[in-house]
């Protein structure tokens, strides 16, 4: 179940001691987090209720509102946000002090106060707090979702919204979104508004949905390595009129071609996607989206890898003149194209 779904069954009469939402997808995190505060119908004017950004706030008034009873009404309530210490990132936002004094009260809590922290990014497992909150707490984590709950979600996000979706359409939606649950979020935003409701087509996402830096690099990669030069020529120059640098263009298309010869490489070596995911996430020292491997083993399937080899050639070539002021960029980002499309 995704964590926007969890937070639907919360309520304040339901609110347990202790609760902490946290997450490294810090779109979700915020979609996630505004829903929890509108159940909870909080509002800063309620003096059973109190919030505090650790960052900005005097601890010490914030130790108080923990350790006091209330005074207004029977229970209070307590937000503690930005609590970034007890995250992989291991930035310093409270002293060693003040989280042992944490610390102290998540042992020992007050039985009138509902404490809610809010951690956006990774939390770090090795941390004897993190261990305390995993026992103790209600635990809600907006982590990148497994592709099936995705789907079920956004299947049901769709009906919702008074659309009728064909699977074709339905894909699309998810790959021009990167199978990021923000992105597909504001993309269903953008097709309410271009179509209202009813029956949803392929071409319907096409024109609600603008293309991004990446879609339309794919697009110029993949023309030129067809031989479609001229209108690899003519999208070459929409984008450099959009304002983008050829040497931003070369990286993109670099990234992209690298991924191809990897997956080759492995596939050759007779490895699955998901092996495919986890050695290309020991290489690169980040997690690799699966989504990124799937589409570049549909999309290098048909292209030798040679071709592929050549055009990563060119390109780093053409960047080291570009850098080294051979010629003009666009003459040379130019050239490159009809190298490749050769």
């Amino acid at each position: 179940m995704l964590a926007i779904e969890r937070v639907e069954d919360i309520s304040r009469e339901n609110l347990p001691a202790l609760t902490v939402l946290a997450g490294d997808d810090i779109g979700q995190f915020s979609q996630v987090k505004a829903r929890l505060l509108e159940k909870l119908a909080y509002e800063p004017s309620d003096l059973s209720q109190a919030y505090f950004d650790v960052r900005e706030a005097n601890f010490d008034d914030v130790a108080m509102d923990l350790e006091s009873l209330p005074f207004f009404s029977e229970e209070k309530l307590v937000i503690l946000d930005h609590v970034l210490d007890l995250t992989t990132a291991k930035k310093r936002v409270l002293s060693d002090d003040q989280l042992e004094r944490l610390e102290n009260y998540l042992e020992n809590p007050v039985e009138t106060t509902k404490l809610i922290l809010l951690i956006p990014g990774k939390l770090d497992g090795k941390r004897r707090m993190v261990k305390l909150l995993k026992r103790d707490a209600l635990l809600i984590e907006t982590n990148d979702p497994k592709e099936a709950e995705l789907r079920a979600y956004f299947t049901r996000a769709v009906q919702k919204m008074g659309f009728a979706m064909e699977g074709s359409a339905f894909e699309t939606l998810l790959a021009k979104s990167n199978f990021d649950f923000s992105q597909i979020q504001q993309n269903l935003a953008l097709l309410k508004a271009y179509k209202g409701s009813g029956a949803i087509s392929h071409h319907d996402i096409e024109m609600a949905i603008p293309k991004s830096l990446q879609d339309n690099i794919f697009d110029l990669t993949q023309l030129t390595l067809k031989g479609q030069m001229e209108p690899a020529r003519q999208l070459a120059k929409d984008l450099s009129l959009q304002g983008e640098d050829e040497v931003k263009l070369i990286a993109i298309m670099v990234t992209q071609l690298r991924l191809y010869a990897q997956v080759k490489t492995l596939l050759d070596q007779g490895k699955t996607e998901t092996q495919m995911v986890n050695i290309l996430s020991d290489i690169l020292g980040r997690k690799v989206n699966p989504y990124q491997v799937k589409y570049a083993l549909r999309d290098s399937k048909n292209l030798p890898m040679l071709k592929v080899q050549k055009a990563l050639k060119v390109l780093i070539e053409t960047d080291y003149q570009i850098k080294t002021g051979v010629n003009d960029k666009s003459y040379l980002f130019e050239i490159a194209l009809f190298k490749i499309a050769s």
